[in-house]
């Protein structure tokens, strides 16, 4: 199409001529002409790239240097319908090959299939693309989204991620290792979700509703989205999967009446997001520039300067934000801080006491049912061994029937069990109703004192294990 324009940091590249494209820098101002042989059918700009698909050939420029181009053939029998993006591979469909992912230097990485796939019929609503993932809506089950890995083509996990309503639209996060990797999904209802694509179970959990467009922004993991006249920004969208508690801490929320209805988010990059309003007309919106200055603190784990960030800031955002990072990243000190200057205080208590115990893999285990993941922290104790803990976990969570499974298993503390559940009875004034433990209690001899003896060892024999010391 003449005439059409994409943008892209300082840059600026326009379709002059069917068979010409203008680039203009307009920091340095300057300007380069790319003529071409055949006409250009496609072209995507960004991740310092922009590529440009032809009737028969493809070319790739790097943002340094606009004059040698990296060049392949396009297969005969295939028209280019889509070119999408991310920061070390990019995406090229069309109607003979299907979904093609291409490196920068022009190499086919992979070939992403399914049964029933209709090349045709994708576009930007229903494929996404991340540095490492591939997510594709079925268009015959439009509730099911699939994910591949971007390096083999094949599926991530044994099924797809499989939704309630039909998925409207779709988005990946952009940075960060694969295990950081989230899927943000609008449904027809508009109600926004997200969960992480490399979890053995699909996790959906609701962020928002009335949601009519959303973006990752391109060198952090923050979310955008439009909803309901409202411009909110979540700045650290993973913080539903650590504290739903300081998720309204961890988002901004700003006026969106000047983006008219029905706009859509075109982009978001680095601190500026581009909406498309319903004429036609490009608005840039501002996002705060430390959120992102605190993203690559927590990434390089610089979580001193983290801090010294916030105190300058003096933003109970990005207090709440550093909390969940540090709880993220296992750095329990800064974590203390955090949830100190948001007054959380019953979760700094809880800090403290978790850099009281002796062993990694009891901390670890603590911050996990911290994060509300009981299985994982129970499956840490017991590979470890710890499995007077994991009894105990069991028991400070009122999951009695697994409390005693895992005594009566490992054939050590029933009596625990028992005099926990008998105390527990007592002070509410309550009847044992459970038949497991009316069976075992006529059996059993409750001695608090050899029990307490015998918590004691175990608290002893843990912190005599190799390299168990309390944190620092």
């Amino acid at each position: 199409v003449v005439d059409r324009r994409l943008e892209w940091r300082n840059f600026e590249v326009r379709v002059d001529e069917e068979s010409s494209i203008l680039v203009r820098d307009v920091l340095s101002e300057t300007q380069d002409t790319l003529d071409f042989r055949d006409r250009v059918i496609k072209l995507s700009l960004g991740f310092g790239h922009l590529v440009v698909a032809t009737s028969s050939q493809c070319f790739i420029y790097s943002a340094t240097n606009w004059n040698t181009p990296t060049i392949f053939d396009l297969k005969e029998g295939g028209s280019v319908n889509l070119l999408i993006q991310s920061e070390s591979h990019f995406l090229m469909v069309d109607n003979a090959q299907g979904i093609q992912i291409f490196s920068y230097e022009g190499r086919l990485i992979s070939n992403p299939r399914y049964q029933g796939m209709h090349p045709e019929f994708l576009n930007h609503q229903t494929i996404a693309l991340s540095s490492d993932t591939v997510a594709v809506r079925d268009r015959s089950d439009e509730m099911t989204v699939h994910i591949f890995d971007v390096n083999t083509g094949k599926r991530v996990g044994e099924q797809p991620i499989k939704h309630s309503q039909e998925v409207v639209e779709r988005a990946l996060s952009q940075c960060g290792q694969s295990p950081q990797r989230y899927l943000a999904l609008v449904d027809k209802n508009r109600d926004l979700f997200i969960t992480p694509v490399r979890r053995l179970e699909c996790d959906l959990v609701k962020l928002r509703t009335m949601v009519s467009s959303i973006a990752w922004n391109d060198s952090t993991n923050q979310l955008a989205c439009i909803q309901d006249g409202l411009f909110v920004v979540w700045h650290y969208p993973a913080v539903v999967y650590i504290d739903r508690d300081l998720v309204p801490q961890t988002r901004t929320e700003k006026d969106g009446s000047e983006f008219g209805k029905n706009p859509t988010i075109v982009h978001s990059i680095g601190n500026t997001c581009t909406i498309r309003r319903a004429d036609g007309a490009l608005v840039t919106s501002g996002i705060s520039p430390y959120p992102a200055l605190l993203h690559e603190h927590a990434a390089a784990q610089h979580w001193e300067d983290a801090v010294r960030l916030c105190r300058f800031c003096k933003d109970d955002t990005l207090w709440g934000c550093l909390a969940v990072m540090a709880v993220a990243g296992k750095e329990l000190n800064t974590a203390e801080v955090a949830y100190a200057a948001v007054q959380a205080i019953d979760k700094v208590d809880y800090i403290l006491y978790i850099k009281s115990i002796p062993t990694v893999e009891g901390r670890n285990a603590e911050l996990a049912l911290f994060r509300r993941s009981p299985g994982e922290a129970e499956a840490i104790l017991l590979q470890a061994g710890l499995v007077y803990r994991a009894i105990k976990l069991n028991i400070n969570s009122y999951n009695w029937d697994r409390a005693l499974d895992l005594a009566s298993k490992h054939k050590t503390h029933v009596d625990t069990v028992l005099a926990y559940r008998k105390k527990y009875l007592r002070q509410f004034g309550r009847k044992e109703t459970l038949k497991r433990f009316v069976q075992l209690s006529e059996g059993v001899t409750i001695d608090w004192d050899k029990i307490t003896a015998k918590i004691d060892k175990e608290k002893e024999d843990e912190r005599g294990r190799p390299g168990a010391k309390p944190f620092v």
